[in-house]
């Protein structure tokens, strides 16, 4: 076993012959991050439903899945996806930010967005956030960063090609800190040294 190897991969295995407890635990892997997902996509409100319809077609289809736990990930991501969208097309409606929710802070000064974000607001505010975003940029940004997805991954899941996941990352990335003002410490720069 290679150190690369996703430790999940042999309980993914353990679970396509049938194992109840590798099922759980793989479930237990998977679900926060798909929740997460589900939620920038149709609210906190309906992310548990949403959620238990993908679980429910993705046990129902199991025996149609082959593959290690990146693309057990990616499969039921895209039934998921596939979820949502059909429920946002019965609601007829877009995820809608609650300015309430969202408490902005002043950022760090290094550039990780995604820690800034998640750091600053903590989970909640900071997936209400990114739900503000353009459909595209949130969803690849969750895909990207929540599930650790790789760029070609991503585009399977959402059908587009490599390039527009990363570009929409990258654009939606540069949303998110432009909601984050920059903050200077006057105290080290050299001219607050020279008048001490």
């Amino acid at each position: 076993m290679s150190e690369s190897a996703d430790p999940l991969d042999p309980l993914v295995e353990l679970m396509l012959t049938g194992d109840e407890a590798a099922l759980r635990a793989v479930y237990r892997d998977v679900q926060p991050r798909l929740l997460r997902y589900l939620t920038v996509l149709v609210g906190a409100h309906d992310a548990e439903d949403v959620a238990s319809e993908t679980w429910a077609q993705g046990f129902r289809d199991l025996d149609r899945f082959s593959g290690d736990a990146d693309g057990f990930r990616g499969w039921l991501t895209t039934i998921g996806r596939h979820r949502a969208l059909d429920h946002l097309r019965r609601e007829q409606r877009r995820p809608r930010v609650d300015s309430d929710l969202i408490v902005l802070v002043d950022r760090a000064s290094d550039d990780d967005v995604e820690n800034t974000v998640t750091a600053s607001l903590g989970t909640e505010a900071a997936l209400a956030l990114v739900a503000g975003l353009p459909t595209d940029q949130a969803e690849a940004i969750m895909l990207r960063t929540v599930f650790g997805f790789d760029a070609p991954t991503a585009a399977r899941i959402l059908g587009k090609r490599p390039g527009a996941v990363r570009s929409a990352t990258h654009r939606g990335l540069r949303a998110l800190e432009k909601k984050f003002p920059r903050t200077r410490d006057t105290s080290s720069s050299p001219d607050a040294e020279g008048t001490k």
